[in-house]
């Protein structure tokens, strides 16, 4: 077996060529094995196999440097530098990372978990580089959907400045999470399909050498003008007008032109982007045809590629997809609106009914939250579906153009608080804290799968800027019997009690009521509430109750710093020092990966460690 050769980085270099087929074959046999077991990014990794392989047979690892944007196609990389071990525990806690990791690796030259960054990092690499004298080579691999993200235009604005060498590797495979969107994929596409451009290049460069007497002189001079010949037949030029170099388009799946065209791109003297067009899922034919369910997919059955463990309840997406569809047949001025993830936010089904009320705007939440900002002061009622830990990219744009202006602009957030597997960059535990330092926003999140339909409802008709933020994973459906109306800044009163108050947030009400059951059996009888909104938060229940609570207890699936807990603290220190306040929340740091019942466990907020806090105040009560 020829993948048991690689034992740590650079031993690719030892394999001979005409084994290079086999190892790739290998490779993606490995990953389909561990994937379907683990669960991971495996679209993507398959499509990518090759280009790692050349990147990895023309660079130096550590010492040259590779960044991965969003990096969960870097899986190969990890197994060419020797983690093939580590994809027994991968993305489980404790384990191996789905993503780059500096600190799991000096082959991980920068940590990625989210679009449109690599250019970015890596010309900050290339400038860190030439200013210690240093004589690396420095590689940022983008994909195409990544490159509809602002940001990336940004570095390639500076990349055209760049006075020394800088690779960018554009992988192609016209498929970032969902379908590309714009002009950005119209222009790769027009490339990929334009004028057929290697047989052209071939027929001009033979026809040149078919003149008599001056053929070859006009084919030499054409050489030495730097991608010159490419300037006569590929439409637009976008890069080269940036000023950057072009190379390509080449065979991503063509170890021999790879390496070939990467040399080539070591050479030249400023920034170059290697354009290389792969497949998503490559060698996989149930990821080839369904590329975006095995983008992040579920462990599955190799032979089918049909998940190990199927649905069998409605998750919070779900639902938002039925109560969206349910709304627009009322409301034509809805609209929705999303940044590459019409399936992960669950707006396919509204997409392919509504196609004129549906806007994917790509990898851009900035732009997406400014457009929607524009759609509100023109008359609609527009419903950002995004997941928490990729809003935070648009806080300038809700607090200056949503905000300000107080615009009816709903933000359906999905993935809030402990999102599992993707760790540290995905987790959704910080929105509570930045949306609520906004004026004019106002935040909710359901304790139940109808209370989300309520919130979206009442939403609709809000008029100011409103978040409903609601978590991964299937849809708690107890309480259906207390289904009290949404009112505005009110919380819920689910059970009266006495000595001990749990204010829960969203998610966290279920908990909440395990802790209860914990309590009655210790002689508690504990209150429940539903805070329901997290801001303003209902102060008026807090006084309803203090006469018969001694301690009240907070409970949120958010960071500590800046959440519901401490707005609660806040309150009762200032109105009544005397009660006593525990704050449940996730500490203020970054939770690693793995399972989200582990994570609940290590970070306290399960039943059981929510129970054991109360416990130790007991003899106070």
């Amino acid at each position: 077996m020829i993948l048991e050769q690689i034992q740590k980085e650079n031993d690719i270099q030892k394999i001979s060529p005409k084994d290079y087929d086999l190892l790739a074959s290998e490779i993606r046999s490995f990953l389909i094995e561990k994937i379907s077991e683990t669960g991971g990014h495996l679209g993507s990794n398959l499509g990518a196999v090759e280009l790692t392989m050349a990147l990895h047979l023309v660079l130096h690892m550590p010492e040259d440097k590779i960044i991965w944007d969003v990096g969960h196609q870097a899986y190969t990389h990890k197994l060419l530098t020797g983690r093939r071990d580590g994809f027994d525990s991968l993305r489980k806690y404790g384990g191996m990372s789905g993503f780059p990791k500096r600190k799991e690796s000096n082959c991980d030259a920068f940590d990625t978990g989210h679009s449109s960054t690599s250019i970015s990092a890596g010309l900050g690499l290339v400038k860190a580089r030439d200013l210690l004298g240093q004589k690396h080579t420095v590689v940022s691999v983008i994909g195409d959907g990544s490159l509809t993200g602002g940001m990336a235009y940004e570095a390639l604005n500076n990349a055209s400045r760049m006075g020394s060498n800088f690779i960018i590797v554009l992988n192609d495979n016209n498929m970032s999470i969902s379908e590309n969107i714009g002009g950005v994929s119209q222009y790769l596409n027009g490339i990929r399909t334009s004028a057929k451009y290697l047989d052209l290049k071939d027929s001009i460069y033979y026809g040149l050498l078919d003149m008599p007497r001056f053929g070859q002189k006009v084919v030499k001079k054409i050489q030495n003008v730097k991608n010159g010949l490419k300037q006569l037949v590929i439409p637009g030029m976008f890069f080269e007008d940036m000023g950057v170099t072009y190379l390509g388009p080449v065979d991503g799946h063509d170890i021999k032109a790879l390496t070939k065209v990467l040399k080539e791109a070591k050479k030249v003297k400023n920034a170059v982007v290697v354009h290389v067009m792969t497949k998503k899922g490559k060698g996989y034919e149930p990821a080839e045809k369904h590329p975006a369910r095995f983008h992040g997919a579920e462990p599955f059955e190799v032979e089918t590629g049909v998940p190990k463990n199927s649905k069998e309840k409605a998750n919070y997406t779900d639902v938002f997809a039925t109560v969206m569809n349910k709304m627009a047949e009322k409301e034509d001025k809805l609209v929705a609106i999303t940044a590459a993830m019409p399936d992960g936010t669950g707006l396919k089904r509204f997409k392919n009914r509504y196609p004129d009320r549906f806007f994917d705007v790509g990898i851009a939440e900035e732009h997406a939250v400014t457009f929607a900002a524009g759609l509100a002061a023109g008359g609609l009622k527009p419903v950002v579906a995004v997941y928490s830990s990729f809003l935070q990219r648009a806080y300038d744009q809700i607090l200056h153009d949503v905000c300000i202006q107080n615009l009816p602009v709903i933000f359906a957030i999905d993935r809030a608080g402990l999102v599992g597997s993707d760790g540290e960059t995905h987790q959704g535990i910080f929105d509570l804290s930045y949306l609520s330092s906004i004026p004019n926003m106002h935040i909710m999140a359901p304790k139940n799968k109808w209370e989300l339909a309520d919130m979206m409802a009442f939403a609709l008709d809000f008029g100011c800027p409103i978040a409903i933020r609601y978590p991964r994973g299937v849809a708690y459906d107890k309480l259906k019997e207390q289904r009290e109306p949404v009112i505005y800044g009110k919380s819920e009163l689910l059970y009266k009690g006495g000595k001990v108050a749990l204010l829960a947030v969203g998610s966290m009400v279920k908990t909440a009521l395990e802790v209860r059951e914990m309590l009655k059996r210790e002689g508690i009888d504990a209150t429940v509430v539903n805070a329901r909104f997290i801001k303003p938060v209902d102060t008026e229940i807090i006084e309803t109750l203090i006469k018969e609570h001694d301690l009240f207890v907070t409970m949120e699936e958010n960071v500590l710093s800046g959440g519901y807990g401490e707005k609660v603290l806040s309150y009762l220190t200032m109105e009544h020092p005397h009660k006593r306040v525990i704050n449940i929340a996730l500490p203020d740091t970054y939770i690693e990966h793995g399972n989200v019942e582990i994570l609940k466990k290590e970070t306290g907020i399960d039943a059981q460690s929510v129970f054991e806090r109360i416990q130790r105040e007991k003899q106070r009560l």
